[in-house]
């Protein structure tokens, strides 16, 4: 199959009475069989019960070799709303990147297989790109408001890395990488194109470059849960996100990154 080529084409959203707008959920996997039908039915279940609106939730396969795209499969059979997006090549931001571009949909979200973040939170991340004005809607493990629960090492190593960002970028926002986000059509056009990451850093850059060219950016607390059996391997992952924040430092200090008027760049504050 070719680099970043879907299995097949993604079928339009069916259409569900009151909504006006629209919403593509993608949900990226890479091995993970054991566990994407539990997350499925759980996601579909919920947004089945919370939103009136044309909505489809995509599984993003970046190069799975278990198994994961026949159950999706099974999934697009039993449900409508199900799609399935396959990439030959591996990369979160990839398949992200991907599937943002592709959807037509008013507004795009994604959430991690694992599904840690509760989902309560979701509308109220639609609600703000939707009904308030902004343009990236982002859960925020580490605001004020949030509940986690997860181990010593993990906790560190997430509040060091976003202390870096804060000191290296200068940034407001809490949360550079909770699996948790929504972006707004327009955000998707003109962001995602510049975001040079195919991997784990990509939140991190999509983050920073709306915040320094001046889209409005909501922080959402959240009640987040570990998942014990997550298959991110922390240090790799966090050298690649520090050459990523340098990468970045480089370019901003090289005005490589033009800031866009806005109304207002600063997160919101709960």
């Amino acid at each position: 199959m070719p680099a970043d080529s879907p299995a097949r084409p993604i079928p339009s959203a069916p259409p569900l009475p009151g909504g006006n707008f629209s919403l593509d959920v993608v949900i990226p996997v890479l091995n993970e069989a054991h566990v994407l039908e539990k997350s499925v039915r759980k996601a579909h279940d919920f947004l089945s019960r919370e939103f009136s609106c044309r909505w489809r939730l995509i599984v993003a396969d970046n190069g799975s070799t278990d198994g994961t795209d026949e159950v999706a499969r099974r999934m697009m059979q039993e449900f409508p709303e199900v799609a399935l997006l396959q990439l030959s090549q591996r990369g979160r931001g990839r398949a992200l990147r991907l599937a943002w571009s592709q959807s037509t949909a008013d507004i795009v979200a994604y959430m991690d297989v694992d599904l840690s973040t509760e989902l309560d939170a979701l509308p109220k991340l639609i609600t703000a790109i939707r009904s308030q004005g902004y343009d990236v809607a982002t859960g925020s493990r580490l605001h004020r408001l949030s509940h986690t629960t997860r181990g010593f090492k993990r906790e560190f190593i997430s509040r060091c890395y976003n202390l870096f960002i804060k000191a290296v970028l200068w940034t407001s926002f809490t949360d550079a990488q909770c699996g948790f986000k929504a972006v707004s059509r327009r955000a998707v056009e003109e962001l995602v194109p510049q975001i040079e990451d195919q991997a784990w850093f990509f939140d991190t850059e999509l983050m920073v470059l709306a915040e320094k060219q001046g889209y409005r950016i909501f922080d959402q607390p959240v009640t987040w849960v570990d998942d014990p059996d997550s298959r991110v391997r922390i240090m790799k992952t966090a050298w690649e996100d520090i050459k990523g924040v340098l990468r970045v430092r480089w370019k901003l200090w090289r005005n490589a990154i033009t800031p866009i008027a806005r109304a207002s760049t600063a997160p919101s504050k709960l």
